[in-house]
């Protein structure tokens, strides 16, 4: 019994940064044993946009594991609370998303998060189904339970009132209906991240108040996206679980080599002394082992292999990738040829002109392997084929006629 609840104590651990409290976990884990009755291990999920990233999967990784040790994890669809929009980390009023935009984002939400646990496991639950049933007295009981003081011990709200940003009072419900939900569910442990541990907290003190046993509280780090800012989409610097097993191995290539031992120990379940060994050698290699983990997660092992080998055959052995894709010569453009920079936009190799202005004048786009800086450069429709390459990893061959 003792090795078990040491076993499953080390993968509740593994990358966690809060753990309140540690000693009634291993007490929990032994009671769980004991009564094989699995604990009820709370997530929630706000459906805020439609598109997850590997940011995301940290927590959604750890409840993978526990839901392998045979606890029941409780996804909380936040259908309800997505409409307020949780404060957390935020130095300004979050918008608010109206009903339809929260089921057009959870569409793609569920589906996306089946790439990472079990469904059938997994018992899904939105929290409208407690919010929408609820009268105003029953709204103004629940405030009644904590104080503005306490709201104001936030690190968040304390900088708002220095900087003078406002606070929506509805801002203040947030923590209430998070910990709200942990009472309705009856569970024994909420993981967040460590921006969610002052939400976490009330759902304990909440469970206290209404006769239950609190919940442990266990937080995973946030990891920073490909250029060491917070990783998002609106930032451009994530790596989406809808991308290719190729592009997911490419961005784990381009991170900064001081974050790949969390991105290790957050992403990946490589042991850890093996994790020591990698990064004790090359790191080249060791970033290579790191993007074909997390490809082959997402997309299968061989496919995350097939990626490493193709980068390296196209990076390290100075090779072109084998499946570049054959475009036609637009259809627009003039007899005299097209501009550069208009070229590699209509070619949908750059967002937009200006984009790929940059990209040239940067040195950072090839024709046929010779470098152009000029923007503004003709080229002609080829006879044959062109080659055009945007930086290391966009590629293109127009056809010739």
């Amino acid at each position: 019994m003792k090795a078990e609840v040491e076993r499953q104590l080390a993968v509740f651990t593994r990358g966690v940064v809060d753990l309140i409290e540690k000693k009634e976990l291993a007490e929990r884990i032994e009671r769980s044993l004991t009564s094989k009755k699995p604990l009820r291990i709370k997530f929630g999920m706000d459906p805020s946009s439609p598109d997850l990233h590997v940011g995301h999967c940290v927590p959604l990784l750890k409840l993978r594991d526990l839901q392998e040790l045979g606890h029941q994890i409780v996804l909380i669809v936040g259908d309800s609370t997505a409409m307020v929009g949780d404060p957390s980390g935020r130095n300004k009023l979050r918008p608010q998303l109206t009903r339809a935009e929260v089921e057009t984002n959870l569409q793609t939400y569920v589906d996306q998060v089946a790439k990472v646990l079990d469904l059938s496991k997994t018992e899904v639950r939105r929290n409208s189904e407690w919010f929408d049933q609820m009268r105003f007295e029953d709204v103004l009981r629940l405030c009644g339970k904590m104080t503005v003081a306490r709201m104001l011990e936030r690190d968040t709200f304390q900088k708002r009132v220095q900087e003078n940003e406002p606070i929506g009072i509805h801002e203040f419900l947030y923590p209430l209906m998070q910990g709200w939900d942990s009472v309705m569910i009856r569970c024994d442990l909420e993981l967040g991240g460590t921006d969610q541990l002052f939400n976490l907290l009330r759902g304990r003190d909440l469970q206290a108040g209404e006769g239950q046993v609190g919940q442990i509280c266990f937080t995973t780090p946030l990891i920073n996206g490909l250029d060491g800012r917070k990783m998002s989409k609106s930032y451009g610097n994530a790596i989406a679980l809808t991308d290719t097993a190729k592009d997911m191995f490419g961005k784990v290539m381009r991170i900064e080599d001081g974050v790949m031992r969390d991105w290790f120990t957050l992403l990946t379940r490589v042991p850890l002394a093996e994790v020591d060994a990698l990064l004790a050698g090359s790191f080249r290699d060791a970033k290579a082992r790191l993007g074909e983990e997390i490809a082959g997660f997402f997309h299968g092992k061989e496919a995350g292999k097939a990626a490493r080998e193709a980068f390296d055959r196209q990076f390290r052995d100075k090779e072109l990738p084998d499946d570049i894709p054959l475009v036609a010569w637009p259809a627009s453009a003039a007899a005299d040829g097209v501009p550069l920079a208009n070229l590699l936009k209509e070619l949908g190799l750059e967002k937009s002109t200006s984009d790929a202005r940059r990209s040239i004048e940067q040195g950072g786009v090839k024709l046929d392997g010779e470098v152009v800086k000029d923007p503004r450069a003709l080229v002609k429709r080829p006879a044959k084929e062109l080659l055009v390459q945007v930086g290391k990893r966009r590629f293109a061959k127009i056809a010739g006629g």
